[in-house]
């Protein structure tokens, strides 16, 4: 029994090398102005384009906008911790590496599974939004697509004749996930140069939608600006803009995949809180402006069961030349959040194969382009089966679950580290000591509580899934046993 506790526990010597256990090591070619384009360029995605009509119409009304507020705060706590460890650890794997190192195998082996489910839901959310949206641009170039093939079996669609039907099967979200794993596969210094290109044609359709779309705003849309509460928790009122927090907390993912770069960055010491924090402040600033301007153009209460909104406000405008180019323009930047989340996705199961706790098959590198290639097609493959056959409410939800639990552990690592290892050499130190790492772990917890029982539900059974795992071959194939 003493034994199998010491195999649960035993943890990473971050002295063992910035690769871990030597092998097969990633290309180190990025820098902070890259890690900043990846980080907005995962960041600005789904939650902004999406998940904001979603969350307005279903939990916080015109006060979405406020949720975003404090899921921004919440990710600013937990970006102050995973820039001191990212700073501290310079090792591919993020929430992951840390936990090896700060708590032991075992909750290392529990993080690294929930972040899979949270890049992997993460990315299927984005290309169900993304399906929305080239649907939407297609319509207006007069092009008929059948909305059966653009929606899950689990939503009701409307045919061209009006009557109602379930959908079939998400063919476009299934698609783009592959045409994405096929540039990833190329190696990250392409992936890198097309998610910058994307990035900056992005952020001008963002700029395009507030400057256009801001004199049509109706000031009737914000009242009540938090419309009261229904007698359930969650709908409506403060608790309300507390759910939806939870639920756009997904859009503030892009920069915990930037730690997951580690590997790749040529001085991760340095350049990591530089892409961190920089890509959260930017991200925060434009999600506060553009849910402002989206929920004061279209009614709250219009936005139910609209994945793509901003399509629906821009055909609120008169100016006919520019919603096809934001349509397009946010398609462009569906693309750069699915390429950064499968990428950071591959990283940590890279890592995880790496330290033996899964078969050495997904630590394997591609000759030419140091790409983890088989692992890239195996999650091809799952999260095209994701978004063709699952909506995007679900989805994003338990994206939001799984990302909040990684902050909870990022921000009690930095405090165990300090710790367990206080002469450790952190280029970059969470300022006011234990304030910032509890306030960080005190709000994404609440975060969490406001999700509902569902979602619950399918985090314990994912994790419980995991564990069989563990326990059936990584504990006993780990490099550390």
């Amino acid at each position: 029994m003493a034994a199998f506790r010491t195999a649960l526990f035993r943890r990473r010597d971050l002295s063992a090398g910035a690769d871990g256990h030597g092998g097969a090591r990633l290309a180190r070619v990025l820098g902070p102005w890259h890690l900043v384009a990846l980080g907005i360029g995962c960041t600005i995605g789904a939650g902004l384009f999406s998940l904001t009509g979603i969350a307005a119409s279903q939990s916080a009304g015109p006060a979405v906008s406020l949720s975003y507020v404090i899921a921004a705060v919440a990710c600013g706590f937990a970006g102050l911790c995973y820039s001191e460890l990212a700073g501290a650890i310079p090792i591919s794997g993020s929430a992951y590496t840390y936990a090896y190192i700060a708590f032991g195998e075992l909750l290392a082996w529990i993080i690294g599974w929930d972040l899979v489910l949270e890049y992997t839901v993460g990315a299927a959310t984005v290309a169900v939004s993304w399906s929305s949206y080239a649907a939407s641009l297609a319509r207006g170039w007069g092009i008929a697509i059948d909305p059966r093939i653009v929606a899950s079996p689990f939503e009701i669609v409307t045919l061209a004749d009006g009557t109602k039907a379930h959908g079939l099967v998400n063919l476009p979200a299934a698609a783009i996930i592959w045409i994405v794993t096929a540039l990833l596969v190329r190696g990250i210094s392409e992936s890198a140069r097309v998610n910058a290109v994307i990035v900056v044609i992005k952020l001008a359709v963002i700029a395009a939608v507030i400057a256009f779309a801001s004199p049509y705003i109706h000031t009737a849309n914000y009242h009540p600006f938090i419309p009261p509460n229904d007698g359930t928790f969650g709908h409506f009122g403060p608790s309300g803009v507390m759910r939806a927090a939870g639920m756009v907390f997904f859009a503030y993912i892009g920069f915990d995949v930037v730690s997951a770069m580690a590997g790749e960055t040529r001085n991760p010491a340095r350049d990591m809180p530089v892409g961190i924090l920089g890509s959260l402040i930017i991200c925060a600033v434009a999600y506060v402006a553009f849910a402002l301007v989206l929920t004061g153009v279209v009614n709250f209460h219009d936005m139910l069961g609209d994945a793509s909104p901003v399509a629906t406000a821009i055909d609120r405008t008169p100016f006919n030349w520019l919603k096809p180019l934001v349509k397009l323009g946010v398609i462009c930047g569906f693309t750069s959040v699915l390429l950064v989340l499968l990428l950071g996705q591959a990283r940590v199961f890279f890592a995880m194969a790496r330290d033996g706790l899964l078969p050495a098959l997904f630590a394997r590198l591609n000759a030419r382009t140091k790409a983890p290639a088989v692992t890239h097609v195996f999650f091809g493959i799952i999260t095209s089966l994701l978004s063709a056959f699952l909506p995007i409410a679900e989805l994003g939800n338990m994206t939001s679950i799984g990302t909040l639990f990684a902050f909870v552990l990022v921000c009690i690592g930095v405090l165990v580290l300090r710790r367990r290892a206080p002469e450790m050499e952190r280029r970059f130190k969470v300022p006011g000591g234990a304030i910032i790492p509890v306030c960080g772990i005190v709000v994404c917890s609440a975060l969490m509580v406001s999700l509902d029982g569902l979602t619950w539900a399918r985090l314990i059974v994912w994790l419980i899934v995991g564990l069989a795992i563990y326990f059936g071959y990584g504990m006993r194939n780990s490099r550390l046993a």
